[in-house]
């Protein structure tokens, strides 16, 4: 069999020096504790030897809801060196969530924090799990206890590269969460393509030189566990490690850095504090943006303040990254090296993308159209959904991603809104996206969201949520009258909230189905009028 296993390809790339700074802990119990590359080794094989010592069958899954920490980052490690399958659970998931979690996957083993242990054990227990552990921030609970007794030697299972390596959930804002079933050749297909695209640098021989990564964002999701933690380990780069962000720890620790990913969220909380400087960016070669939109007024901000322009990327938790903008020229596109705001660049390579009309016919350049991706990242499908798999991907293989989105002349990428979140109002098509993007320009606003919601006469119309800046007075009337005064009178939501925050999950994503699902029956007093459409 050949040797796919990603662990395997991972510490390949390690260091010459083992003994070198892998991870450095800035924050939380274990702070100032530093984890060099042969603890990394050694700790993964410690895991990994416990692991096998449970006699689990082959392909068991291993479901983790745990704070962030490097040992959670070292157990990831070891079950893909074990050979099984990781399954991370959002530290936000409550127990009925967990319960659907677990039911479906039916993970062999589960670890959750000590707190938890009580509730989670019962719930895993009743659906036939037979191995709960605990482990803690703070490197405590039943887990670390157990593999301490274990040898730090173990020889990496070999997989092939199409082995399941781990299975994300969806976010699940339609509908139940999906698993999607991500390979050891999907994990590091990407991890390559990346680490190339964004200039990832190694050490040199004297352990100088080399990128250093400050990693902020949790370990469950796409982002901080793969890309971010892949990169770093692919570049044998040293970590910088936050187990929960604070932006002005983070903006002191900067010009230790030199590579930042965060989510937008992250950016707008740095911009707020007076510590953010060009000075503080003096070492930094790349700060990434992902996970959901960036205004392109804190795209705006970050350059003026910093002198750096954030680089934003698109990917999803069944295909990890799609596209990017460029790091460097790119050969492919005229050489372009221009990072677009409010773009997320171009395929990556390797990638094809394509958008398509409702029949699969693609869209005229500028023209709005389904998102569909193929290439050697792309999953193989759902856990135990084979309907929903078919469901999801055409005859000649490309995924659907939900993404609607369209090509500039130069073949730049915008996404305009999920399909899912497109209004059909009086027969007309309108992007949610096209209307936020106006009202976030708008004097006095922070952020927005647009929403469809039934409607007796038009079918569905749109409905405005509009965030002021701290301290600035918005009006709902004047947004309307600024809109009208620049779209089309179909695209104009019916009505305008003005609300202190909007609903996110900790991603940062805005919830619009909570949205839709306050407003819905907004209009079922409204007596549907007899006659056509009127939108004059």
């Amino acid at each position: 069999m050949s040797h796919g296993n990603l662990y395997a390809a991972l510490r390949a790339a390690f260091p010459a020096n083992l003994d070198a700074v892998a991870v450095e802990v800035a924050d939380g119990p274990s702070a100032g504790l530093a984890y060099s590359w042969r603890d990394i080794e050694r700790a993964t094989a410690m895991l990994a030897n416990f692991l096998r010592s449970l006699g689990l069958e082959e392909g068991s899954r291993i479901a983790v809801q745990v704070d962030k920490s490097v040992e959670a980052m070292l157990l990831y490690l070891a079950t893909l060196r074990a050979g099984y399958v990781f399954l991370p659970l959002n530290t936000a998931y409550q127990r009925a969530e967990i319960e659907y979690f677990i039911g479906n996957a039916e993970p062999a083993v589960v670890v959750c924090t000590p707190g938890n242990f009580g509730w989670v054990s019962t719930l895993a227990f009743q659906a036939g799990t037979r191995h709960v552990f605990t482990l803690g921030d703070d490197r405590s609970g039943s887990l670390l206890e157990r593999a301490s007794a274990q040898s730090d030697r173990f020889e990496t299972v070999p997989k092939r590269s199409d082995e399941l390596a781990a299975i994300l959930y969806t976010s699940g804002t339609t509908g139940r969460s999906k698993g999607a079933m991500l390979s050891h050749g999907n994990l590091l297909s990407n991890a390559q393509v990346l680490h190339d695209y964004w200039g990832w640098r190694r050490p040199d021989a004297a352990g100088q030189g080399g990128d250093v990564l400050l990693h902020a964002l949790p370990i469950f999701h796409v982002h901080g566990l793969f890309i971010a933690i892949h990169g770093a380990l692919l570049s044998g780069s040293r970590m910088i490690w936050f187990n929960r962000f604070d932006a002005a720890q983070v903006v002191r620790r900067l010009p230790e850095a030199t590579v930042f990913m965060g989510v937008p969220t992250l950016y707008v909380r740095m911009l707020a504090e007076p510590a953010l400087t060009p000075e503080a960016a003096r070492g930094m070669r790349l700060f990434i943006s992902g996970s959901a939109p960036l205004l392109i007024e804190t795209f705006r901000a970050w350059q003026a303040r910093t002198g750096h322009t954030i680089l934003e990327r698109y990917g999803m938790s069944e295909t990890l990254m799609l596209s990017s903008n460029p790091y460097a020229a790119d050969p492919r596109y005229g050489g372009r090296s221009e990072r677009r705001g409010g773009t997320v660049g171009f395929p990556l390579p390797g990638v094809q993308l394509r958008i398509v009309d409702d029949a699969g016919r693609p869209v005229a350049t500028g023209e709005p159209g389904h998102i569909q991706v193929r290439g050697p990242n792309v999953f193989s499908g759902y856990w135990r959904m084979p309907e929903k798999t078919a469901e999801e991907f055409t005859a000649d293989g490309f995924f659907k991603t939900g993404d609607v989105g369209r090509f500039d002349a130069d073949g730049y990428v915008t996404i305009v809104g999920r399909s899912k979140d497109l209004i059909i109002s009086g027969g007309y098509n309108v992007y949610p996206a096209e209307i936020e993007g106006v009202i976030n320009e708008l004097p006095g606003v922070a952020e927005s969201a647009v929403v469809g919601v039934p409607h007796p006469d038009f079918g569905e119309v749109g409905v405005a949520i509009v965030v002021p800046r701290p301290g600035a007075q918005v009006q709902a009337e004047a947004v309307l009258a600024a809109l009208k005064a620049q779209l089309a009178n179909f695209k104009i939501p019916k009505r305008c909230f003005v609300e202190p925050d909007l609903p996110r999950n900790t991603m940062g994503k805005v919830q619009k189905n909570q949205l839709r699902e306050r407003y819905q029956h907004l209009f079922d007093a409204v007596q549907a009028a007899s006659g056509p459409t009127d939108y004059s």
